[in-house]
């Protein structure tokens, strides 16, 4: 967080306004370090949520945040959706006052309720403006400030079906860059968790948050992994850790880390033979990168299902497998082990996945940024 009255002005200035989960925040870090990695004398500012992981993975990263007083509208009535009224017209009043101190040559938007005030203001102002939409069905903030966006920089075809096509732009998501080596750092990786390199590896991700779903099932099921001499490394999110580490605490075995968050995800996705996950579109862009079989487990509690739609557009060209969330406590743990058995198969999703891969995603988002301005 910084004072707002200590902007400086540089020859260039971009403000970037999302996040709310990993699958909008690191997309967004990773088109400010592509735009640094053309220019350097660029001045940012990102605007995130009050309260939100963008105000600690931000500045973590070396950019300076403002946090707006928003948040989402939730599925029943609640007193934070009584104060949402209140919030959109603080967020946008602060995003004016935002705009005006700043002077950003243009503004970008990731998705998540916090880019909305900060984009609606920037239409009003004139200020160009670009949307980077992850998903394969858009959320509701871009589906609204769409119309006056001057660029869409999307990851899946067929976006024509929301977007204005002239607009449009298949970019691919942009990822964190130091997943790109993971295969050279399997040994390192599967020695930093405490593994052996002559077993099988699964690793489980649940998004940064964690999901219930698929913790549940590993609860009550990663024992039928370790008696089949499968080692098991567990991102189980914050939100879940404790229990999970209490629910399993009678498994003594080598064979089992269960971990908050993994940050060195290079080595994470090194180690790994098989990954089970959430199907959010930046585990989707990583995992197209790292070219790792995967058996996708989407969340039902998203807009539109939009995670489903994710996985099927990966399921439908045999670049990965699914389980269906109400179906994984039945089926997940004998799914894994069947993907684990079977070489050939893994050997197919692998190549089918690498196909999907946009690698310079970053880098070409930058670019649409640079000639909007020029």
């Amino acid at each position: 967080m910084i004072d707002e009255k200590t902007y400086r002005q540089n020859p260039l200035r971009i403000m970037i306004s999302g996040g709310g989960t990993g699958g909008h925040i690191y997309p967004a870090i990773a088109i400010a370090n592509a735009l640094n990695d053309i220019q350097k004398d660029i001045k940012f500012l990102f605007v995130g949520a009050n309260g939100r992981m963008e105000m600690e993975k931000v500045p973590e990263a070396g950019y300076d945040i403002v946090g707006l007083w928003i948040s989402g509208l939730q599925r029943r009535l609640t007193l934070g959706n009584l104060s949402f009224p209140f919030k959109v017209i603080s967020s946008i009043w602060k995003s004016f006052s935002l705009l005006k101190k700043f002077r950003p040559d243009v503004v970008i938007g990731v998705g998540g309720y916090a880019s909305g005030p900060l984009l609606y203001a920037a239409n009003k102002k004139g200020i160009p403006t670009l949307i980077q939409e992850q998903n394969s069905y858009p959320g509701i903030t871009n589906k609204l400030l769409a119309g006056k966006a001057n660029k869409i920089c999307v990851a899946y075809p067929g976006m024509e079906r929301f977007f204005q096509k002239e607009k449009l732009v298949e970019t691919g998501n942009p990822v964190r860059t130091d997943i790109m080596n993971s295969d050279n750092v399997r040994l390192e990786g599967l020695s930093q968790f405490g593994f052996r390199s002559d077993k099988k590896t699964v690793l489980i991700l649940g998004g940064s948050l964690g999901a219930r779903t698929i913790n549940n099932t590993l609860a009550e099921g990663v024992e039928r992994l370790i008696d089949e001499d499968v080692q098991v490394l567990w991102q189980s999110g914050k939100f879940y850790f404790d229990e999970m580490k209490e629910r399993t605490v009678h498994i003594d075995s080598e064979k089992l880390r269960i971990v908050p968050f993994i940050k060195d995800m290079d080595r994470a996705y090194g180690a790994a033979d098989v990954v089970i996950s959430r199907a959010g579109a930046l585990s989707i862009s990583e995992l197209c990168l790292v070219g790792k079989p995967v058996l996708f487990v989407p969340s039902p509690n998203v807009a539109e299902d939009h995670q489903t739609k994710n996985a099927m557009a990966l399921v439908s060209r045999e670049a990965a497998e699914m389980i269906r969330d109400d179906e994984a406590g039945e089926h997940l743990i004998t799914e894994t082990l069947k993907l684990l058995k079977n070489e050939e198969q893994q050997k197919i999703i692998r190549a089918n996945i690498k196909e999907l891969a946009k690698p310079n995603a970053a880098k070409d988002i930058a670019h649409e940024i640079f000639t909007m301005i020029k």
